[in-house]
């Protein structure tokens, strides 16, 4: 207490809140670290509940120096102000105490939404409409709610304990749940708009890209998001993993691998250290797990006979292209070398099961994903947000999307039209 009570005084309650601009949920920092610091930690609940409701998640997983702490101007010259600590330490509080959530004004009754997902995007879209007055479902493939933050994000991030604790908490504002239910499977889109007034799509994005290189239909060679999410890992005890890629997925899984016993980890990134878009936290956390690096190298080919036996790399420069906002990297010629290794995960970005999409009927746009006007599709009944629609892939972005979601929703119902 004494250590978030230190954390909380040393922000400067700036008047302009630069890191509430820095928030993709723009959540009031400054206003609830100053209730932090006079200890009314209820209040400080309700005032972070105004935009979000994952305070306990967000805290701990967000990509903070890139968002609010990155602003903060006790970083410029100094250490930015500890906010996912705070922002944790007021989620968790209010679990333990059961504070509620700020009071928000209904705006009509018998209205019903049906959300598919119950990841960061459904779960804050279903808050924000159950507050005001609106029924919501929530229809989930799995047994348990939470999508990429109980399927993606590993348990040394985020304990499972503390999921459970804030999805409850969430759930008991009056939201329902289906589980075991997956859109194209067990129920279609048809069935949701002739039940509901309203369909939120936030089913996210769990299949890897690949790298269209030979041998990656080795044995052997994993999806970094469907090894995460399923948790089917082999045995790596003594065994070489080689891992693609350079966000926060390519250092879960790095990590995770490690943690299971692997003997060695290695990362394959064609860019530089500083280009990597992971947090900076998670590169040195992964760093002091044992993870090695290998920097402005980019895998040519996966060779083996049947199963993995290595990968053919080879070393990058960076240049400047024309029309390009960053260094690019360029194979250099005869610096080829080989990698021997027992698994590759590929971990170089993620998309919407094709299937699932074709299923729904809806336009798409030139990338594949669902086309969207302001998270409308071509259905006006259906809406749609995430990484289903290519969105950032962020937590706070996809929480962001569901709110969204809710006040267009909430905007239709009061103008008494659902065309």
């Amino acid at each position: 207490m004494n250590d978030i009570k230190e954390k909380a005084d040393y922000c400067l309650s700036c008047k302009n809140k630069p890191c509430m601009n820095g928030c993709p949920l723009c959540n009031d920092v400054t206003e609830f670290i100053k209730c932090v610091k006079e200890e009314k930690y209820d209040e400080a609940y309700k005032i972070a509940t105004e935009t979000s409701v994952l305070q306990s998640v967000c805290g701990r997983i967000c990509p903070h120096m890139s968002q609010c702490e990155g602003k903060c101007v006790r970083g410029i010259k100094q250490v930015p102000v500890s906010i996912g600590d705070i922002e944790a330490f007021i989620g968790d509080k209010a679990i333990e105490e059961s504070f509620s959530m700020k009071e928000l004004p209904k705006v009509k009754e018998n209205y019903n939404v049906a959300i598919v997902g119950g990841g960061p995007a459904g779960l804050t879209c279903a808050a924000f409409l159950e507050r005001r007055g609106i029924h919501t479902t929530i229809f989930e493939k799995y047994n348990e709610l939470g999508g990429i933050l109980r399927h993606g994000i590993p348990e040394f991030r985020l304990p499972r304990e503390t999921l459970d604790k804030c999805i409850n908490k969430i759930l008991n504002l009056g939201i329902d749940v289906e589980y075991g239910k997956e859109l194209g499977k067990n129920i279609d889109l048809d069935y949701l708009k002739n039940n509901y007034d309203y369909v939120f799509l936030a089913i996210g994005a769990n299949i890897s890209w690949k790298m269209d290189i030979p041998g990656e239909e080795l044995d052997g060679v994993f999806g970094g998001n469907e090894l995460l999410e399923r948790g089917n890992h082999p045995n790596y005890s003594g065994k070489t993993v080689i891992v693609s890629g350079g966000g926060n997925v390519a250092m879960d899984c790095a990590r995770t691998v490690k943690r299971l016993g692997a003997k060695s980890v290695k990362v394959v990134y064609r860019r530089s250290e500083e280009q990597m878009p992971a947090e900076r936290k998670e590169i040195e956390d992964a760093k002091k797990d044992g993870v090695e690096f290998n920097f402005q190298n980019n895998i040519l080919k996966i060779y083996g006979k049947n199963k993995v036996n290595g990968v053919e790399c080879i070393r990058t420069n960076l240049v400047k292209k024309e029309g390009d906002t960053r260094l690019s990297p360029v194979n250099i010629e005869g610096s080829n070398y080989n990698i021997e290794a027992d698994y590759v995960i590929m971990a170089i970005g993620s998309t919407v099961e094709e299937d699932v999409i074709n299923k729904t009927g809806l336009e798409r746009n030139k990338k594949g994903y669902i086309q969207v006007n302001n998270y409308v599709t071509s259905d006006s009944k259906v809406f749609a947000g995430g990484d289903v629609i290519g969105e950032k892939s962020t937590v706070a972005w996809a929480a962001k999307n569901g709110r969204d979601v809710a006040e267009i929703i909430i905007n239709k119902i009061g103008e008494g039209t659902n065309e």
